[in-house]
């Protein structure tokens, strides 16, 4: 039977139409997933993705000059209307989702990876954040973890719906989020089982790379914004020619996953579908699911 993911996926896109990553990814495989866009760029992404795909905002939320915040917002609160306990938020300039098996990063083709996620976190009462660490962060020529506690989830979030929080800021939302609910006691959960290859920030035309993104001081004001937020545990610090912010998450240790009653796992290894396939059938898989998305276009 083929496992899929079981909430909704929510992807916010500005200025992408023809480069759309994310969408062609989980298009690839095989996933339902909406991208909410500004209603002056419906006519130009509408000529690249299905239309049943896109959800039109009621207006260019750009124009606030918050860049993404009012849109992150928005979607957060039409998710907790639906009633959905839970929610995945993408950025829409990931290449591909992986899984790390026996030090493989190998890329998949099925939807199975987040339902894994998905069921992981439903396991416990207190996750408010969990999601893939990025590529490039998980070594394949080590010994790495199959996941990392309370640290930063960026990029692609599965989100607690009925969470008080809502996005803040201009800057590095993603962290100051994550801080806000762990210090609250809340914990976030990062998978390094599932990887997600994604381009880098500022790499990219679009989203916020021209405007809020566009500060002219080599990010300064991206780590020192965020060092306003939260001046206990994070330090502005120079490195590789421009600013960072550092954030120390040792104070979060203390934060432990709490079981909800009456979970039972089944004992062994659930695999949830997923096996290895050659390449060219992969490619097939790739391509034919594709072609069932853009039907209508």
């Amino acid at each position: 039977m083929r496992m899929t993911n079981k909430y909704p996926i929510c992807v916010i896109s500005k200025g992408r139409w023809d480069t759309q990553y994310t969408a062609n990814a989980l298009s690839g495989m095989g996933a339902r997933y909406t991208i909410f866009i500004e209603p002056s760029e419906e006519g130009k992404y509408s000529k690249h993705i299905n239309k049943n795909r896109l959800h039109v905002l009621p207006e260019d939320f750009s124009k606030k000059g918050q860049g993404s915040i009012p849109v992150r917002n928005y979607v957060w609160d039409m998710i907790c209307k639906s009633g959905e306990d839970r929610y995945w938020l993408m950025d829409d300039n990931i290449h591909a989702f992986r899984r790390m098996n026996h030090n493989l990063n190998v890329k998949v083709y099925t939807t199975a990876i987040f339902r894994v996620m998905e069921d992981f976190t439903d396991r416990y009462e207190n996750i408010a954040f969990s999601g893939p660490q990025h590529k490039a962060f998980v070594n394949q020529n080590e010994k790495s973890s199959p996941l990392i506690l309370n640290t930063r989830i960026y990029s692609c979030t599965l989100i607690k719906t009925d969470l008080s929080y809502r996005w803040r800021g201009k800057y590095n939302e993603d962290t100051d989020l994550m801080l806000r609910a762990l210090k609250d006691g809340w914990t976030t959960v990062l998978f390094q089982a599932f990887t997600m290859d994604k381009e880098a920030t500022m790499t990219m035309k679009g989203g916020n790379t021209d405007t809020i993104y566009n500060t002219g001081d080599n990010r300064r004001e991206f780590a020192e914004s965020l060092q306003r937020q939260h001046p206990d545990v994070v330090e502005v610090v120079k490195k590789w020619g421009r600013w960072h912010h550092e954030v120390d998450y040792t104070p979060f240790k203390i934060n432990r996953l709490k079981p909800k009653k009456g979970i039972r796992i089944e004992p062994g290894n659930n695999e949830y579908g997923m096996v290895m396939i050659s390449r060219k059938r992969a490619k097939f898989i790739e391509h034919r699911n594709r072609r069932n998305d853009r039907r209508d276009l």
